[in-house]
């Protein structure tokens, strides 16, 4: 925008993603490999700056899973979406 190539920026929010899982009961954020491979469910959430969900790809690999271990992987994947929008942000300052 600033060098005249394009009228307008062309981006409308950020987007960021993230992985989350349950293992052992327990919810993580961006799973390692082990976690990943012992995991109940394994999620992937894109989401946008003001909240909204791009995508939300999640599988339980064994037995099914119930809603409110659902809700905690998207609570915990809203937390790490932010905490990418925190960085992003700070790396762009000089933009």
């Amino acid at each position: 925008v600033s060098e005249g190539l394009v009228v307008r920026n062309p981006l409308r929010e950020r987007v960021a993603a993230v992985s989350v899982g349950l293992v052992g009961g327990q919810v993580f954020l961006d799973l390692d490999y082990p976690e990943d491979s012992g995991a109940q469910v394994d999620m992937n959430v894109v989401g946008t700056q003001s909240g909204g969900l791009v995508e939300v790809q999640g599988t339980a690999e064994g037995d099914p899973f119930p809603r409110s271990d659902l809700d905690a992987l998207l609570d915990l994947a809203t937390s790490g979406l932010e905490t990418l929008f925190a960085a992003q942000a700070q790396a762009l300052q000089g933009d």
